[in-house]
């Protein structure tokens, strides 16, 4: 049984999908659980839909907290507060980022990449350090970005490659799992509707 925590603190973009995935795939077993230092966000609210365990931290107790938590894995998933190293060295922490590090650390990614006028932009999961955006970076996706292409569908494109590629950065950090980009590449190529524009890898493009 493998015992993950996702981190949120607002929107929880991705908790559903990652939910999704591990719940379609045959005799695996995993316990998830959200955990917000919000209690008004919309990820609680989410996993109550859900149906999964969820837990109010607060900021202040993390490191109390997942001292005694045992977690395989915690994966930061929109959560708004920079997590010290005495909590990080109690666990093994990722985040995912709206851009392609090292390229945008930070707040407003994306907002900052449209503006800069980027045509190639992405998403990254990496390891949780003390450098914000800093850890080694695990996977990364890349968005190619039309002139005509509005911020809001930029941003949607975005959360979409997001939704998609974390849980299974996920499950193969959980099983320790060897992958490259290309992997991620095919699988994203399976699923793809043909309603985007601007993925970089869609067959049906």
């Amino acid at each position: 049984m493998k015992k993950i925590a996702i981190l949120s603190s607002d929107r929880g973009v991705n908790l559903e999908a990652i939910v999704e995935h591990f719940r379609g795939l045959e005799n695996y077993e995993i316990d998830i659980t959200l955990l917000t230092d919000n209690v008004n966000s919309e990820v609680l609210k989410k996993a109550q839909n859900l149906g999964l365990k969820f837990r109010y931290l607060p900021y202040e107790e993390n490191s109390v907290y997942f001292a005694s938590a045992n977690y395989d894995l915690i994966a930061i998933d929109d959560y708004k507060r920079e997590l010290k190293p005495n909590v990080l060295e109690f666990g093994r922490f990722i985040n995912i980022h709206s851009s392609l590090l090292p390229a945008f650390k930070g707040d407003d990614a994306l907002a900052r990449a449209f503006s800069a006028g980027v045509k190639v932009s992405g998403i990254t999961v990496h390891w949780c350090t003390n450098e914000i955006d800093g850890g080694k970076i695990i996977a990364q996706y890349p968005l190619l970005i039309g002139n005509l292409m509005h911020f809001d569908e930029f941003k949607t494109a975005i959360e979409n490659l997001q939704n998609h590629l974390y849980p299974i950065v996920i499950e193969k950090v959980l099983d320790d799992k060897v992958f490259d980009f290309q992997d991620l590449f095919d699988s994203y190529k399976k699923s793809c509707s043909g309603n985007c524009d601007s993925c970089g890898g869609c067959e049906n493009q």
